[in-house]
């Protein structure tokens, strides 16, 4: 389990940051029109990030990835390099259609266990989750928060978002890849016995929650706004939950936490942007769509996600991303980048608290350096991508 002193420092930074901003609102420092407009955006967003996380969270409780994990398992037919690219595929498709943060907070135990359970080390399928979770996020709006704020400015639904993201997105999951395939080589040859399949307490639940998450992935790409499917997923699920299985609805199935944090990131940079930060950040951004220019932003916003967070670096940044290209250089920074700090994203953070709950350790200074060199190599390419692209 984690350590009690160790779940307690994010309630503390979160209370803090919940603090900092009611007293930006209560002082007037953040003026009434502009909480008006800033709640007006950013509502929408919370409420996506509530109903696919009680989506995720109970297709979980019923089994739905521990019966696809298994069933990737048998499709890997014994071979520990087909296992290697079904849970690539996995994590891939679970972070585009369901955020990193699912990616980070319910396949991580999955994948680890099923890794364990058939005799093969669990660090490169740890490490491949975490930073697909990260790199992946960039192929639709749904996929990550800071996608869900900028996907109004390309004034359309998920496929004109994809349009303008597909090349760099690419590039971040093959580079990743293959990065890691090569470093863990040795680990991912072999071959692997399949475990013997988890008992299903309740299979109609089962059925039944897989039948609304399958429905769910495309609808999530329909151009319906994302928050009302979410919802109404949310609400099928709850109603079966209610009937089948009751003790599993609690309150602590809304991500209370993360909600917090990203409101109370919101009002704060918002108060920042209305006392002057926008001056100083244009003069470190840079300017214009030249493929040096992109690379000066995107580099730019991958060391601000690595220093501050990646939710915020893009908040303070999204002024100095006056076109269509500057604003997905600037995701590529925040989405591709938070490879490096342990902080660099809210999905890498829940990640680690998977694995010290299955107690796996993970050497922070080689999650770094590795990561140093994925963030080195991605960015500059993706944004290379972004150029040629256009």
């Amino acid at each position: 389990m984690v350590a009690p002193a160790a779940r307690r420092v994010p309630a503390v930074v979160t209370g803090l940051l919940l603090l900092g901003a009611t007293v930006a609102v209560a002082t007037g420092a953040l003026p009434w029109g502009d909480v008006r407009s800033l709640i007006e955006r950013v509502a929408p967003v919370l409420a996506f990030v509530v109903g696919i996380t009680v989506v995720a969270e109970l297709a979980s409780d019923a089994g739905v990835f521990t019966a696809l994990a298994e069933r990737l398992a048998a499709w890997g037919r014994g071979r520990v390099w087909v296992l290697w690219v079904l849970v690539i595929v996995l994590a891939v498709v679970c972070t585009a259609f369901l955020s990193l943060d699912t990616t980070a907070v319910l396949v991580t135990p999955v994948v680890v266990v099923l890794a364990i359970h058939v005799g093969v080390s669990p660090i490169p399928f740890a490490l491949a989750t975490v930073w697909l979770a990260n790199t992946a996020s960039l192929f639709l709006p749904v996929s990550n928060l800071t996608n869900l704020l900028a996907a109004r400015s390309f004034g359309g639904g998920p496929v004109q978002f994809l349009g303008a993201v597909w090349a760099p997105a690419v590039v971040g999951v093959v580079v990743s890849v293959v990065i890691l395939s090569f470093v863990y080589r040795a680990l991912l040859v072999g071959r692997y016995h399949a475990p013997a399949p988890t008992p299903v307490r309740d299979r109609p639940l089962l059925v039944y929650c897989a039948i609304v998450v399958v429905l769910l992935l495309p609808m999530l790409v329909s151009g319906i706004e994302v928050a009302w499917v979410a919802g109404v997923a949310a609400v099928l699920l709850l109603v079966a939950f209610a009937v089948r299985r009751r003790e599993s609805l609690k309150v602590s199935l809304v991500p209370w936490q993360a909600l917090g944090i990203a409101l109370a990131l919101f009002v704060l940079v918002e108060t920042a942007h209305a006392h002057g930060l926008e001056d100083v950040l244009a003069a470190v951004s840079g300017s214009g769509d030249d493929p040096l220019s992109l690379l000066h932003l995107s580099a730019v916003a991958a060391l601000s996600a690595n220093g501050i967070n990646n939710l915020p670096a893009y908040l303070v940044l999204e002024p100095q991303a006056d076109s269509p290209l500057r604003l997905v250089a600037l995701l590529i920074g925040v989405n591709l980048g938070p490879l490096v700090s342990p902080w660099a994203s809210l999905a890498t953070l829940l990640w680690h608290q998977r694995l010290t709950a299955l107690g796996i350790t993970i050497s922070w200074l080689r999650f770094a350096a590795l990561g140093l060199v994925a963030v080195a190599v991605t960015v500059p390419l993706a944004t290379l991508a972004l150029a040629l692209a256009h």
